[in-house]
């Protein structure tokens, strides 16, 4: 009797723990907020990460996303658009809400554009545009970068009217806008000058590797070479490895494009002459920000400028900074 007794006694127990502890559950529910907002994800689809620019950029890119209370999904194009369309389809489907782009080809990304507004996502594009319209697009003038490397490259080999000389020029992606804009405004400061020759050389995809082996093709069959021009640094700091491996480091101008520390670095010993800023610290930071105003309403100008500058032996000590990859705009 006396056990059937403490049985029902310990059950008793268990019934009002259990009852107090749904109300618990209860209360914990109710005071839950209610509508609380769900964060912001962009998806970032980035045209390759085989490169220390690009790296810089996106990483700019996560530090802002993480910085406003939004996350950054990316995926790396790998410079081939097929893959490229595959991952942008991917990432509408996981469900973000705004897209960064920068376009390994401006026309062949129509589908994921088309995609992308059949979903109601909007696009910002960053350091290369499209073909199709966007919400906006974050970069740079090119061709003015271009032209502004071709003015200096001008006045190394003796200044307007008097320059002479025969140049290499390193490309960058066959059929690349920003190629072509980069080798235009080249052109249209070094053709004026009738006794400047220009070789140009192979596409390089703006990887030093693949610079290196070029340039020494190039360079055994032009010997009498007085300046390289290359569509950025990483392509001109591999002509630097070939010159100084015959002994012709400083003998040869070089010129490039992005501000690459290393390149600005090599400025004060004679080695390198020349670069043009093209901050992509500034750009991942900027192309968050646009995307998060653009999913705020905001309504913005269909390009956003972040602006350039040439750098030589006049102002490279402004630039160089030893905890930065590329140099931050002033």
């Amino acid at each position: 009797m006396r056990k059937l007794r403490g049985l029902l006694a310990l059950t008793m127990v268990s019934v009002l723990i259990g009852v107090a502890g749904c109300g618990a559950a209860k209360t914990a529910e109710t005071n839950a907020p209610k509508d609380a907002p769900k964060q912001v994800v962009i998806g970032f689809s980035q045209v390759t990460l085989d490169s220390p620019f690009y790296v810089s950029l996106m990483d700019a890119a996560k530090a802002e996303a993480e910085a406003k209370g939004a996350k950054l999904v990316y995926v790396d194009a790998q410079n081939n658009i097929e893959k490229q369309n595959k991952d942008i389809q991917d990432l509408i489907t996981k469900g973000i809400n705004v897209l960064i782009l920068n376009p390994s080809n401006p026309t062949a990304v129509a589908p994921s554009l088309a995609a992308a507004k059949q979903a109601n996502i909007p696009v910002v594009t960053v350091d290369r545009p499209t073909d199709g319209k966007v919400a906006t697009f974050v970069g740079r003038d090119n061709k003015k970068m271009g032209e502004l490397a071709g003015k200096e490259a001008v006045l190394l080999l003796g200044g307007e009217g008097k320059a002479k000389g025969k140049i290499i020029e390193l490309q960058g992606d066959a059929g690349g806008k920003v190629m072509m804009d980069r080798r235009d405004g080249f052109h249209l400061a070094v053709d004026k000058e009738p006794g400047i020759k220009v070789i140009q050389g192979p596409y390089c995809d703006y990887t030093r590797s693949k610079a290196v082996k070029a340039f020494q093709d190039l360079l055994q069959a032009n010997p009498d070479v007085n300046l390289v021009y290359a569509h950025n640094d990483d392509m001109s700091l591999g002509a630097l490895q070939v010159l100084e491996q015959n002994q012709l480091a400083g003998k040869v101008k070089i010129v490039g494009v992005d501000g690459l520390m290393e390149a600005i670095k090599a400025i004060p010993t004679g080695k390198y002459d020349a670069t043009v800023l093209n901050d992509p610290q500034l750009l991942g930071k900027t192309v968050v920000d646009t995307a998060l105003g653009v999913l705020d309403g905001k309504t913005y100008d269909a390009f956003i400028d972040a602006g350039t500058t040439l750098i030589n032996k006049d102002n490279a000590a402004q630039y160089i900074n030893d905890k930065l990859t590329f140099a931050a705009s002033k």
